[in-house]
């Protein structure tokens, strides 16, 4: 009989899903770090809603995003498994379309508003928040969309792919 050979790496199909949990767990992260007091970088993503911290927006805001962003990194997980088959394997890639097109469609949606300045959207925002939501907000939303949406297709096609043959025969 001979032996497996080692696998060395992620597996290809799995490797978008690997990205989209990476890309979900540190969203997470960074929400629970605001959640527990941290500063860095929310005055510039949240505004005057940084200084005064209401509970509405600490809970919901920073721990529930947080929460859902782990929920993300889940599904992201799920969808990186070769062995995912039938209803959850379709509830899966549901779910990560879903979350791809939300993602997307908020990336890609206050990035136009915000250059080409169609609503009021641009006197409520400062100069600054501005800025870091082209920059850097809007991009991560764009590539945590991209990630999920490609993490969705290739659980497809590993899916849908025959398994090999068992080994050695």
């Amino acid at each position: 009989m001979r032996r497996q050979p080692e696998r060395t790496g992620a597996e290809p199909s799995a490797l978008w899903g690997r990205i989209a949990c990476s890309w979900a767990a540190a969203f997470a992260g960074l929400h629970f770090y605001w959640a527990v007091g941290g500063e860095v970088g929310l005055s510039i993503s949240a505004g005057p809603l940084a200084t005064t911290r209401p509970l509405w927006f600490v809970v919901a805001g920073l721990w529930g995003v947080g929460a859902l962003c782990l929920l993300g990194a889940l599904l992201a997980w799920l969808l990186a498994r070769p062995r995912l088959r039938g209803v959850p394997a379709l509830l899966a890639r549901w779910l990560g379309w879903s979350v791809s097109a939300l993602l997307l469609v908020r990336g890609i949606g206050i990035e136009v508003l915000l250059l080409t300045n169609a609503t009021d959207l641009n006197t409520s925002v400062s100069v600054g928040q501005r800025a870091w939501t082209l920059a850097l907000w809007n991009p991560w939303f764009i590539a945590g969309g991209l990630a999920f949406g490609l993490a969705t297709l290739r659980s497809r096609r590993h899916a849908v792919a025959k398994p090999p043959p068992p080994y050695g025969r």
